[in-house]
């Protein structure tokens, strides 16, 4: 791109326009027997070309009479034709071909008339205006050049755009066959085997009191369990199914609000937890809700199976422009031994990633694990600037 490329169309317009006049008006001072009527025709001529590219038939019925008065008196050569070839070539450019003919043939009509009985012969004033019809000519072929690639151009442009839109609509329509191929499967191979657990626990509970018997823990922990994961199944299918992928059935997954839930269900698994929540509690993003509940539901769960016997303390900040989730236990995970990373701390960490935030996972000094979100609770970042602010993570994934 050239240093002109950059000026705004009315700029370089107005900058032609000055310099055709600024040359025609040496010309005109340079040409004998000129006066203020020639240059008033030049200047006006010369002027009327800033509207060239807007409305190109403006210049060309100003530039022809002027320049033919300038012509006609003065005879000052070629030079005198510039102004109607630039308004030739934005008549034909524009597709106004008959116009910028019938200009081009008065103009050259009525300078071959007046140089023809000229004293300097008639041989060189016909070379003139042969030379003359040589740049109109140019002019015409360059304009209809021009205005053909320009509608190539324009063509191109929409094919593109079309081939955009119609790959987009095919992802988006392979998508939503895969969405739904997702949802049946997770129908098929989970909803039933959960429904089974869920009924089979129901049914050793009402067994167990209507025989006098106290219900242990663990079959209760199992029956509420089925429910929660029932429910939360089927809002997943719901989202699923939503063709913009973001059914209402969102709005009543998990979040903190179901918290005590989530613990309660834990220490009816013999593992003792504690929760502590600081700060002015207040509404969150739904997004940074979903994601605080499971990060506290998969740490849990990984005490659960891989710290048997320890505590866990759970602790979620509201602080000012962020939410900060920590659980941390005192199992038997150190430096020198860490455990393996799983699917669990892998999706932790995406889920953190994708709202912009920080995440740290790791054993204790002291022994034992923490893990420990940031999450902010501003708009998530643009994809263009989430692996910009993901890389302080620290610990395992």
């Amino acid at each position: 791109m050239s240093y002109l490329d950059r000026w705004p169309p009315l700029a370089r317009d107005g900058a032609l326009a000055a310099v055709v006049a600024a040359v025609l008006s040496v010309t005109v001072a340079g040409t004998p027997g000129t006066g203020p009527l020639d240059l008033a025709a030049v200047l006006t001529a010369s002027l009327s070309l800033v509207a060239w590219r807007r409305a190109p038939l403006v210049p060309l019925l100003v530039t022809t009479p002027c320049m033919l008065v300038y012509a006609v008196h003065a005879q000052p050569g070629p030079s005198a034709a510039f102004p109607v070839l630039v308004a030739v070539f934005a008549a034909v450019r524009a597709g106004h071909r008959l116009p910028a003919a019938l200009a081009g043939v008065v103009f050259l009509g009525a300078d071959l008339a007046v140089r023809l009985p000229g004293a300097d012969g008639s041989g060189r004033n016909l070379q003139t205006t042969s030379l003359l019809v040589g740049w109109f000519l140019a002019a015409g072929v360059t304009a209809t050049v021009t205005r053909h690639r320009q509608a190539y151009l324009e063509q191109a442009e929409q094919r593109a755009a079309e081939a955009e839109r119609t790959r987009e609509e095919m992802a988006r329509r392979r998508a939503g066959e895969e969405r739904l191929r997702i949802a049946r499967e997770l129908h098929d191979s989970l909803t039933h085997s959960i429904s089974i657990i869920k009924v089979q626990a129901g049914v050793a509970v009402h067994l167990a009191r209507k025989r006098g018997e106290d219900v242990p823990a663990a079959l209760l922990a199992i029956q509420e369990a089925s429910s929660d994961a029932m429910r939360e199944l089927r809002a997943t299918l719901e989202v699923l199914r939503d063709p913009s992928g973001s059914a209402d059935a969102e709005v009543h997954s998990s979040g903190l609000d179901r918290l005590d839930d989530l613990v309660e269900r834990a220490r009816s698994t013999g593992l003792a937890a504690t929760v502590t929540i600081s700060g002015a509690r207040r509404e969150l993003p739904a997004e940074v809700d979903r994601a605080a509940y499971r990060i506290v539901q998969e740490a849990l769960t990984n005490v659960s199976r891989h710290a048997g016997g320890a505590t866990a303390a759970v602790r979620v900040d509201y602080a000012g422009e962020e939410l900060i989730v920590q659980v941390d236990d005192d199992g038997t995970a150190t430096s020198d031994a860490p455990p393996v990373p799983g699917v669990g701390l892998l999706g932790m960490r995406e889920r953190v990633t994708a709202l912009g935030g920080r995440l740290r996972a790791e054993p204790r000094p002291e022994g034992g694990f923490t893990v420990r979100a940031e999450l902010p609770l501003k708009e998530p970042l643009p994809e263009t600037s989430r692996s910009k602010a993901t890389l302080p993570l620290e610990g395992t994934s």
